[in-house]
């Protein structure tokens, strides 16, 4: 039997402000000589993810991905105000799309509107939304000739900060919906070994808060842990290894909060040391040599599954 290829994934969760915790906890991951050969991402994980995938795995980048959240942080993408836009949402009052924030940050970033993902040129990304019209996960990244704007704001739009995106018979929103730590969309993708980097505060809840705001919470959290437990078994069934490192705030910061970026970035460079020092994440071969041949192998099946796609196009038409 020929031994399976390793394709290594990073699979980046979803976590809003918190996100800059993977930001930490990756550059740990690059000095420790582990790079990927495949990201996805959800939510603010897909951020990070499109960051390395156009500027690559470096210091370097890592010292731009680390100034691209400081200047989030300026850009008060997420503001503060949630129960006032909450009802807004309740009530289909949203005109000015707060969501515009998030869109002229990237812009801002270097994701413009003609960017494709055939353009980007480091490590493949797939970038998780949410379909709640056809009750499924959408992926991107996986047809070269779509925009990366787009979907970073499928992945990215969440009430109550932005109104889902209605787009051919679609209804996106924030892949957390689906797959808030995409371990699954990874392995649909290629993966056969999965670093996953979760950003759940689900320890952070207190059983015995009530009203609106922490049922709301609890809920959203059930949800989450439930979807990666279910991808974590299918994982396991498929034999494929999967390391799992939950990064947390210390203390705890709300999802929208970027005023603690830079103790964030810390705390997330801390813990994966810690993780890489116990065995938690084993200290893999380098991934970086396989990158080149997976991109090309990766290429050639998505260009043939559109030429399949193509021909049962045509073929339903006539």
């Amino acid at each position: 039997m020929t031994a399976r290829k390793r394709t290594l994934a990073f699979a980046l969760g979803g976590g809003g402000a918190r996100g800059a915790l993977q930001a930490g906890a990756l550059r740990a991951l690059l000095e420790a000589g582990i790079q990927p050969d495949l990201m996805t991402g959800t939510s603010i994980g897909a951020v990070n993810v499109v960051f390395l995938a156009m500027h690559g795995f470096t210091p370097q980048a890592f010292d731009e991905l680390n100034a691209a959240w400081f200047a989030a942080a300026k850009a008060d993408l997420f503001p503060a105000t949630t129960a006032w836009l909450t009802l807004r949402v309740f009530f289909n009052r949203i005109h000015a799309h707060p969501d515009q924030r998030l869109k002229d940050f990237f812009i801002s970033q270097g994701v413009g509107p003609e960017l494709r993902f055939r353009d980007l040129p480091h490590t493949p990304v797939i970038l998780v939304s949410a379909d709640l019209n056809h009750h499924q996960p959408v992926y991107y990244g996986n047809d070269p000739q779509q925009f990366v704007l787009d979907g970073l704001l499928a992945s990215t739009t969440l009430p109550p900060w932005g109104h889902p995106i209605e787009t051919d018979g679609r209804c996106l929103m924030d892949g957390g919906a689906v797959s808030n730590l995409p371990i699954e969309p990874a392995m649909v993708h290629g993966a056969t070994e999965v670093i996953a980097l979760g950003l759940s505060s689900r320890d952070e809840i207190d059983p015995d808060t009530h009203g609106f705001g922490p049922f709301w919470a609890k809920l959203l959290t059930t949800v989450e842990a439930r979807q990666t437990s279910l991808e974590l078994e299918l994982a396991q069934a498929k034999g494929i290894p999967v390391h799992v490192v939950n990064l947390k705030p210390e203390p705890s910061v709300p999802v929208w909060d970027f005023s603690q970026t830079k103790s964030l970035l810390e705390a997330g460079y801390r813990q994966m040391n810690l993780a890489l020092d116990s065995g938690a994440v084993p200290r893999l071969p380098p991934a970086g040599c396989e990158i080149s041949r997976f991109k090309t192998r990766f290429a050639s099946e998505l260009e043939q599954r559109h030429r399949i796609r193509r021909q049962q196009d045509k073929r339903s038409r006539r």
